[in-house]
């Protein structure tokens, strides 16, 4: 059966300077023999483009240390904006002006965010041997994310709008009643 379609063109002609590139005579004189090669290099495969060390596929015990590494690392990626959040919350203001509502909101609404999607964000480092493993980073994530909630409450409360005063709750005080009754005597 023919295929349909127009025929295949052949790949082009690579440029010369590939050609010339990948035919390298394996031993070139050296233009200084008192400097040696650095680390890792070899004459042998100079004109190959390749290490002389072949590496090694990495055992799965390497590669779940890796992956548990990048976790760790995403994990204690919200203790990095942490200062900086604090020092902008602290630079706005206690007043109640659209930057520092702004502010405070994102501060409230990144990490609910974050902790929606926690699943989902250590999903790729995740598998069989890992995932016992990843309960302790899975939990530093949600403490610092937590922290960040906590700093947006400190926050809200320095712009007063926590109720946390007793002036706050009047409408459910009850009127006192006084004990003792004076009057004034008139002579």
């Amino acid at each position: 059966m023919a295929p349909h379609g127009p025929p295949r063109l052949p790949p082009p002609p690579s440029p010369q300077w590939v050609i010339d590139l990948n035919n390298l005579p394996s031993s070139r004189p050296r233009p200084n023999p008192s400097i040696p090669d650095p680390p890792g290099f070899s004459q042998g495969s100079a004109g190959k483009g390749k290490s002389s060390k072949s590496h090694p596929t990495p055992t799965p015990t390497e590669t779940d240390d890796l992956f548990l590494k990048k976790a760790w690392e995403l994990a204690l990626a919200p203790a990095k904006s942490i200062p900086m959040n604090a020092i902008m919350m602290y630079m706005s203001g206690n007043t109640l002006q659209i930057f520092s509502i702004m502010m405070t909101v994102m501060l409230f609404m990144n990490p609910l965010k974050a902790l929606s999607t926690i699943g989902s964000t250590f999903a790729r480092f995740d598998n069989e041997r890992t995932h016992t493993r990843l309960w302790p980073v899975k939990l530093a994530y949600i403490g610092l994310q937590i922290a960040t909630i906590a700093l947006g409450i400190w926050k809200v409360n320095g712009m007063g709008l926590l109720p946390t005063t007793r002036s706050d709750w009047l409408a459910w005080e009850r009127e006192r009643q006084s004990v003792e009754l004076s009057a004034a005597a008139f002579q």
